[in-house]
């Protein structure tokens, strides 16, 4: 982690992670469910400790949503945001399964415009990372029963990042092991806080076995693959890619969204599907998606001691995906989409 003390102009940009440098400026928005669940204007404040009552509903009961997206400086010095409106609406449907009010997504990405360029400074130079942009919806007033808070916070902060992952990764899957409910009833289709704290253990002892991270199974038959500790999974076998279905226990992530779009485009055949962990073994390639890691090539899963290999490198069909995407995001490919959105 970098000294508090440290500015923006002192940094090495290729010595940054995947980690908290804490920057200038945070935002914050407020709610009261007393005042018809509007929303207050963004209030921009120096990045620091926050003021909680013990009693408020996040610190006892874990109620909240977070969001997570990037700003990328481009070569000619503009910066871009990805499909912010996409995370507003994604945060609409965590607020409401968290039964807590949230802004409209107008606010959401003009909040999100206003914390970046307060901070503009921190995004990183074309090349050397991306200004990550963590949203966190939560409730704030006061409630020691099991009910809603009374008031609820929007709070944005930003740190300069490079990719979570450094290189391929060596994933387990683990039987008896599983990070959601199965169906439509539990929390695993949003991005509800309580989701990952559960996740710890288990991803700490695969570390120390020398893994990257674990693969989750379905917990209603534990044959079927889910998605890893954050982010989703493909598969790809000839032209053909697949991926679980999202929605339910599955997050629909952005950029697993957009990557079936551009695969598409490049003349894959994309299915979203229930994915056997039979099949995933025998597949040619398989890689993951998410805001944090990017497109992330799979180099091995062990699955009850058998360890199945992938194909990875400058030719894996990961690298030309995450080429495509990446270019997009910083304008070095024309944006025919309208992903991006230019804040300066």
């Amino acid at each position: 982690m970098a000294s508090p003390s440290i500015n923006s102009e002192e940094i090495n940009w290729d010595e940054i992670g995947f980690g908290i440098i804490p920057t200038d400026t945070m935002c914050l928005m407020k709610c009261s469910t007393e005042e018809a669940d509007t929303f207050s204007e963004a209030t921009l404040v120096p990045y620091g400790n926050l003021h909680l009552l013990p009693s408020a509903g996040i610190l006892n009961h874990g109620q909240g949503v977070i969001e997570g997206l990037k700003a990328y400086r481009t070569k000619d010095g503009h910066i871009l945001l990805f499909r912010p409106e996409e995370n507003g609406t994604r945060l609409k449907i965590g607020a409401e399964r968290m039964c807590m009010p949230s802004p409209s997504v107008e606010q959401f990405v003009d909040a999100v415009k206003q914390t970046v360029l307060a901070n503009k400074r921190w995004v990183p130079p074309v090349g050397k990372g991306s200004l990550y942009i963590r949203p966190l919806l939560m409730g704030t007033g006061s409630v020691l029963g099991i009910a809603p808070a009374p008031e609820c916070t929007l709070l944005i902060y930003v740190t300069p990042v490079k990719t979570y992952h450094t290189g391929p990764l060596n994933l387990v899957i683990k039987d008896k092991l599983y990070r959601a409910i199965c169906g439509s009833g539990g929390t695993g289709g949003v991005k509800s806080v309580v989701n990952y704290s559960p996740a710890y253990k288990a991803l700490k002892e695969a570390r120390a076995e020398g893994f990257s991270d674990i693969l989750y199974l379905d917990a209603a038959t534990g044959k079927f693959i889910e998605e890893l500790s954050s982010c989703n999974i493909f598969l790809v076998k000839g032209k053909a890619i697949s991926t679980p279905t999202a929605g339910g226990n599955i997050l629909p992530g952005i950029t697993r969204k957009s990557i079936i779009e551009i695969a598409i485009d490049l003349g894959y055949k994309v299915t979203e599907r229930a994915v056997a962990v039979d099949e995933l073994m025998e597949a040619d390639e398989v890689f993951c998606t998410g805001t944090a890691v990017g497109v992330n090539p799979v180099a091995s899963i062990t699955h009850n001691n058998i360890r199945a290999e992938y194909k990875t490198g400058a030719e894996a069909v990961s690298q030309k995906l995450l080429q495509t995407l990446v270019g997009i995001q910083t304008g070095h490919i024309q944006d025919t989409r309208g992903w991006t959105l230019q804040i300066e």
